[in-house]
């Protein structure tokens, strides 16, 4: 018989299971009515809300630590309104995701249409070349603005790309995002174990990979990231090491309008070792301090809430 130590386990598994499914249901439904709204109303709505909601969190505090530690120069006035821009931005983000679809309206034959998204002529014709040119790349992204957006823009244009996601706990949301995210973002590779050896699959078979390399990292290498010692993810830089391909950014920032501008950066120079070879922890370290200057200029739209520092 059972012990009843096991029979607790088993039915605080079979609750979270539950709990979990209703929880997945209710929020599926919810992004499926979403999808049948105005993005922009929605996203003003959003903004709202998160401006309303977000001081009372835990991650408030978290991300005026961050800040404020970042950026010690700055008053706490102004560290009040970055904080206020990133629970705005957050709350947009959040409705967007119903919407990636429709965020999208740039042709690249008629840019002057285009009443969303603007695309300066230099990353234009970066964007053209990494399509045209036949060969692989791997691209790092942040958490600013709307990340999701550089995989938009690469499935929409063509581009044979793949990103890197992390799984949502709850199955029901993680399918429908699959779902979504699949028919706007193209291919799609779940972080895990095996998500180094699909990439390294990925390049060699010409694609242009793509993922959010600003987050702390356990197992990862030590950089400085505003003037602070922390980890990040050395994957980029490994499969860089491995496999001859040039590193990219990209970026959104969100403008006034519900209009976004993205930016694609030139190849950045890898550094190289004694034997010449890519050095993964120094390379990670000029991708961190790329990221940094771009959060520097619009410190609002990236993602503060997150332990980052540790």
């Amino acid at each position: 018989m059972p012990s009843a130590k096991r029979k607790r386990s088993r039915f605080r598994r079979a609750f979270k299971h539950a709990g979990n499914a209703v929880i997945g249901a209710v929020v599926v439904g919810t992004l499926r009515l979403l999808q049948k709204t105005d993005p922009d109303k929605m996203g003003a709505i959003g903004a709202y809300v998160m401006r309303k909601l977000g001081p009372w969190l835990n991650e408030h505090k978290i991300a005026r630590a961050n800040l404020t530690a970042a950026f010690p120069e700055k008053s706490p006035g102004e560290i009040d309104r970055i904080l206020a821009g990133t629970w705005d931005n957050l709350g947009r983000v959040g409705m967007e995701i119903a919407h990636l679809g429709k965020l999208w309206d740039y042709d690249f034959d008629h840019p002057e249409l285009s009443r969303r998204i603007e695309i300066p002529p230099d990353s234009v014709a970066r964007f053209l070349h990494l399509r045209e040119d036949g060969k692989p790349a791997l691209i790092f992204c942040s958490h600013l603005a709307n990340w999701e957006l550089p995989a938009v823009c690469a499935a929409k244009n063509h581009l044979d790309s793949a990103a890197l996601y992390r799984r949502p706990n709850i199955a029901a949301i993680d399918a429908w995002l699959r779902e979504t995210r699949a028919a706007n973002m193209g291919t799609l590779i779940p972080t895990g174990l095996t998500a180094p050896v699909k990439i390294a699959h990925a390049l060699n078979r010409g694609t242009h990979v793509g993922m959010l390399v600003d987050q702390y990292y356990v197992r990862g290498v030590e950089v400085t990231f505003f003037g602070r010692r922390t980890n990040a993810n050395p994957l980029l830089a490994r499969l860089a090491r491995q496999i001859d391909c040039p590193i990219h950014g990209a970026r959104i920032i969100r403008l006034p309008g519900h209009r976004f501008r993205v930016e694609l950066t030139d190849a950045i120079s890898p550094a190289l070792d004694a034997e010449g070879k890519l050095d993964v922890a120094a390379t990670t370290q000029i991708i961190m301090s790329t990221i940094e200057s771009w959060i520097r200029e619009h410190p609002e739209q990236w993602l503060w809430q997150h332990r980052r520092w540790r």
